[in-house]
């Protein structure tokens, strides 16, 4: 069992920054392959980054490639998404999720546990 929290989520001016931080309970965190999913309104539910266990792969969507960067902490179980030049259309819901065995590209379907989502707003 893994529960995720997210936090970092906020207001942000077009081309700022925010770091947002999934914090995982459980042993078993360094085994999951760990992604951030965002949906929003009326929209699906999307990958938008994902880093396997050993921190070697990692997967990013191509609407964010160059901006954002994913990363883990093993031994602290958190997983961070670090958000650079951030555009209105990244507004949205920010998801944690958790997966055993599929790689780093995992589409919300596989996800085995969710965090509760962080919200992410963009003014231009």
């Amino acid at each position: 069992q893994v529960q995720l929290v997210e936090s970092g989520g906020g207001l942000v001016q077009a081309g700022g920054s925010l770091r947002l931080s999934c914090a995982a309970s459980g042993r078993t965190f360094s085994s999951y392959t760990m992604g951030w999913f965002r949906q929003a309104p009326g929209k699906e539910r999307d990958i938008v980054a994902g880093i396997n266990w050993s921190d070697v792969c990692t997967y990013y969507a191509g609407s964010v490639k160059g901006r954002f960067t994913i990363s883990r902490d093993n031994a602290k179980r958190v997983a961070y998404l670090q958000m650079n030049s951030l555009k209105p259309e990244d507004t949205a819901v920010y998801f944690c999720a958790a997966n055993r065995y599929s790689g780093p590209g995992f589409s919300s379907r596989q996800a085995d546990y969710w965090g509760q989502g962080t919200q992410v707003t963009v003014s231009s």
